[in-house]
């Protein structure tokens, strides 16, 4: 379908941090086809009116464990090994794929509505994942989490080297790459050196990326150089594992020697301010990051570690967190926290989106400036970054195709999707045995 977006400010999100006002932006199927000042030539299908609101890209949420919807509050006030060995896990046991599918649609209704339109999402259960995520409209690269407790490895009876092989010729490039399949490694702690090899050479042969947990807390970090001499960014890159387009979430604890390896491999921190925050992980130091030459994008983690995944809410803190921490007004600026949910986060999925230019995948949002929050407007930018809330988006085209405008679902059945949640999922995971 061919559709023109007018009678808005579109922030392209570009090289030059570009604010259009007056702007025309025209689609042709999944892509952007022209963005200018003048209306484009030719006749659409269909038009929208922006309503003076503001274009900009859709959210690219980079790390995502997007079924635990269900956990949302379940064990908070606890430690984290308590929360997860109590709380979490237990009930993680009891997932079967109808409940993980549920889940996994109602996350991504709660991302939609904010404006996410593509997620790297790990996650067991992966193939429901991906049935919703098709469903759903936006773009998601997916990946099992592999783990391995145990020394030896026999690759094909290994749970998640069997799933990671099924997924891939499932899954990998479905609907134009709507899905792409990553390799993928829980974390260094819940692994072994046979695992790391595998995926690592599987992702080169099959032309993979790679997603892995990353020195998220300073006990995973340290241990890690207990056993190995080595940090997990380092030991890691022994076997090859960011021998391809990767990307590390949390990296709280990573070293200037890790930024150095992960500059020069191309590797993506994803950072997960809200989480890190919530569990006491602390604070990852973003702006020395991006000083090093390392790609920084953002994630919300899961539901049970944020409890909401408003993307506005984790984009703000992302814009004034460093600027308190280093005691510098300066450290992050409200264009750079925009940069991370969008084009730098399309850079670390693979994906031509994050920024509205002709060829790119027509992800876009619309956000209202009408409401209070957004009134005055002084900057777009800054508004943008520091005062919109996921409620003020208005419209969600994930691949050219409308799918949430004020407030309707158009791809995702709500209602559906709420009583199966509350009628089997919660009954399944949290009625005592």
């Amino acid at each position: 379908m061919s559709i023109l977006i007018h009678n808005c400010t579109a922030v392209l999100m570009d090289q030059a941090g570009t604010v259009l006002p007056h702007a025309y932006v025209a689609v042709e199927g999944s892509k952007i086809t022209w963005v200018g000042t003048q209306r484009p030539q030719g006749s659409f299908e269909r038009e929208l009116d922006g309503k003076g609101g503001v274009l900009m890209p859709g959210f690219v949420n980079a790390h995502t464990h997007v079924p635990m919807t269900a956990m949302r509050g379940y064990g908070d006030g606890n430690n984290l090994q308590d929360w997860l060995n109590h709380y979490i896990f237990p009930v993680e046991a009891k997932w079967d794929d109808r409940a993980v599918k549920a889940c996994a649609s109602l996350g991504l209704a709660e991302m939609i509505a904010s404006g996410v339109t593509a997620i790297a999402d790990m996650y067991g259960h992966t193939d429901a994942v991906a049935q919703a995520v098709a469903a759903s409209g936006i773009s998601a690269n997916l990946s099992v989490g592999g783990v391995q407790f145990c020394d030896g490895l026999d690759p094909a009876t290994h749970h998640d080297c069997v799933v990671q092989r099924e997924l891939t010729e499932k899954w990998h490039g479905y609907n134009q790459g709507q899905i792409l399949v990553d390799a993928s490694i829980h974390g260094e702690y819940t692994s072994h050196r046979e695992l790391w090899q595998w995926m690592a050479d599987y992702a080169r042969e099959h032309g993979l990326g790679m997603h892995v947990h990353i020195s998220e807390t300073r006990s995973e970090h340290e241990a890690c150089i207990n056993r190995h001499g080595k940090t997990p960014i380092q030991i890691l890159n022994d076997f090859g594992v960011w021998d391809t387009r990767a990307i590390a979430a949390h990296c709280v604890w990573t070293t200037p020697e890790d930024w150095t390896i992960m500059a020069e491999k191309g590797v993506s921190a994803i950072h997960n301010p809200v989480s890190n925050l919530k569990l006491g992980s602390g604070i990852a130091p973003i702006p020395a990051m991006k000083k090093a030459g390392v790609n920084v994008c953002l994630g919300t983690d899961g539901v049970s570690s944020n409890n909401c995944t408003d993307f506005f809410g984790d984009l703000k803190l992302a814009a004034i967190l460093h600027n308190g921490a280093n005691c510098d007004p300066l450290a992050m600026l409200p264009i750079d926290a925009l940069r991370m949910a969008t084009c730098d986060g399309a850079r670390a999925l693979g994906r031509k989106t994050g920024s509205i230019q002709a060829g790119y995948e027509a992800d876009l949002i619309l956000v209202d400036f009408s409401h209070l929050n957004l009134t005055p407007c002084h900057s777009v930018i800054s508004n943008l970054a520091y005062a919109a809330h996921g409620c003020d988006v208005v419209m969600n085209m994930a691949r050219g195709k409308v799918i949430y405008q004020d407030g309707e679902f158009f791809t995702i059945d709500l209602e559906r999707v709420k009583r199966e949640v509350a009628d089997y999922v919660l009954p399944l995971l949290f009625s005592e045995p």
